[in-house]
């Protein structure tokens, strides 16, 4: 199969490609830079200049593929919004030229359900969810089922995580360098759930291969890992105290991740296990911070 992949030389999107490739399939990642199609180039991948804010370079990818994957989005924390409204534009180009297709479309999507729940594969897009940005995408993107596209949202967890990582796990880990101590609010007591790179790759593969029209798909290994244990990970492995943090001294502490901290999530992948026949087969987050890599000297986060 032909897959164009957008975000193809990300953190997940890479993988993704490697995945695919490995699987005999044919890929054409989008580049907007330089560095981006040289990578992809390295790594066997056909390139397709432009960037989600050219439409019209995503219809032509898209329209010149057996399926697409795309990973891609802008993570402009100063006005998240506005990058929800590119996505959601992004796949919204995308998928008019897969109408009536019969085409594979699978999109990223982060864990949209209602805050204290215990999410499921069919548990809908919620506005009081941790990322509303990205409610519209989802649902535009459940939406072209029914108008003859093979279309899949996978969700990712907060913590994708394995060697390379530049987001949440690295900014844990730079703020407990930068304060000397590893914090939780209050007790740490809520949760985080979590997948290898490695895991969640091969489950977009699947995704791409065998998930019915219409359908979430949950990239989740770790169903809910106890802050507190994530903090005592990175307290181990940086060589400095543990101690719990006020709520109402969080923002002080944490700056404007705080929000992120303070997640408290759960969520199960029984059915996408049982669909896809996926099984996470690498390290879980406690194993993989156990490994070390994650406190390299020099190892900072992107966010």
């Amino acid at each position: 199969m032909r897959v164009f992949v957008t975000g193809a030389s990300g953190f997940v999107g890479s993988a993704v490609v490697r995945e695919l490739m490995g699987a005999g399939h044919e890929v054409v990642g989008l580049a907007r830079s330089d560095n981006s199609a040289a990578a992809l180039r390295a790594a066997g991948a056909q390139v397709h200049r432009g960037d989600l804010d050219d439409l019209d370079s995503l219809r032509r990818g898209a329209e010149a593929a057996d399926g697409v994957i795309h990973t891609a989005f802008k993570h402009d924390f100063s006005n998240i919004a506005a990058s929800g409204v590119i996505d959601l534009h992004a796949i919204e180009a995308m998928g008019s030229v897969l109408e009536g297709t019969g085409k594979p479309f699978v999109t990223t999507s982060a864990f949209l359900v209602e805050r204290g729940v215990f999410g499921t594969e069919e548990d809908a897009a919620h506005p009081d969810s941790v990322a509303p940005f990205r409610v519209a995408s989802e649902e535009a993107t459940l939406a072209l089922a029914d108008r003859g596209v093979r279309a899949s949202v996978v969700r990712l967890p907060p913590s994708v995580h394995g060697r390379d990582d530049g987001a949440f796990v690295p900014k844990l880990i730079d703020i407990a360098r930068d304060k000397g101590v590893s914090a939780t609010i209050d007790a740490g007591t809520n949760h985080w759930p979590a997948v290898h790179r490695l895991d969640a790759a091969r489950l977009y593969r699947l995704a791409l291969e065998k998930a019915d029209a219409g359908t979430r798909v949950h990239a989740i290994d770790d169903e809910g890992v106890p802050f507190h244990a994530i903090a005592t990970a990175i307290g181990q492995g940086l060589g400095v105290p543990v101690v719990q943090v006020a709520g109402a001294e969080a923002a002080a502490h944490f700056g404007w991740f705080a929000h992120f901290i303070a997640l408290d999530l759960r969520a199960s992948s029984t059915l996408t296990r049982q669909r896809l026949s996926w099984k996470p087969e690498q390290p879980d987050l406690l194993a993989d911070l156990a490994e070390g890599h994650y406190f390299e000297e020099g190892r900072r986060s992107i966010l």
